[in-house]
């Protein structure tokens, strides 16, 4: 007896479609994520201006004018601290690999002033509202490699290193507050017989700038 074989149905063109359009999304997705993956293993080798061109395209992060890139972690409320004003936070500093050169044991007011600190870290400040949490990564032109400002340990935080701090803005003082406060200081020291003096500024070995 013999057994007529049945030919296959004829796939439709439509199918044919559909499947060559899967084929190069797949290929095309799979190149996609060879591209990041190879940026960012350039980012985490790479120099400093390679692994911010890469930082500022992710998610979240923004890049000011100046070149400083940050990134709210955790949204805070009210007015960001101008000129004059305190910004009383915790802070940590970290290299690019992680490793953590300074870290607050307490709150510490920041005052909002020129040549109070890096200024990478200042302009930061002017970005912050009280009870948020931010993130900074400042290239070295705007830490410790800026003109007139010296590291308090080159040994232990080079020049030429991009700093990354994450902040977390307790309160923020107004100028006008902050002058009352001195001033209510300065009158108590006086009838005390003592030496005059205002808020303290950042503990030693956080990003001030030493001139």
């Amino acid at each position: 007896m013999s057994v007529t074989a049945v030919p296959l149905q004829p796939v439709k063109r439509a199918y044919k479609v559909w499947l060559w359009i899967g084929g190069l999304l797949a290929i095309s997705l799979a190149a996609g994520l060879a591209w990041l993956g190879t940026r960012e293993q350039v980012a985490a080798k790479g120099t400093d201006a390679q692994y911010l061109a890469w930082n500022k395209s992710r998610s979240g992060v923004k890049t000011t004018a100046s070149g400083l890139q940050y990134q709210v972690l955790e949204a805070g409320e009210g007015a960001k601290a101008g000129e004059g004003d305190y910004v009383v936070a915790n802070y940590e500093g970290r290299f690019r690999d992680g490793s953590v050169f300074d870290k607050s044991e307490r709150a510490v007011p920041f005052p909002v002033q020129q040549g109070s600190a890096i200024p990478g870290f200042l302009e930061g400040l002017k970005l912050m509202q009280k009870g948020g949490k931010y993130r900074l990564w400042i290239p070295a032109n705007l830490a410790y490699g800026a003109p007139g400002v010296q590291s308090p340990d080159p040994e232990r935080v080079p020049p030429d290193a991009m700093l990354v701090f994450t902040v977390s803005p307790e309160r923020i003082l107004p100028a006008a507050v902050v002058q009352q406060m001195m001033m209510q200081q300065m009158m108590q020291q006086q009838q005390q017989g003592g030496a005059p003096g205002g808020p303290a500024g950042p503990a030693p070995g956080g990003p001030q700038q030493q001139q």
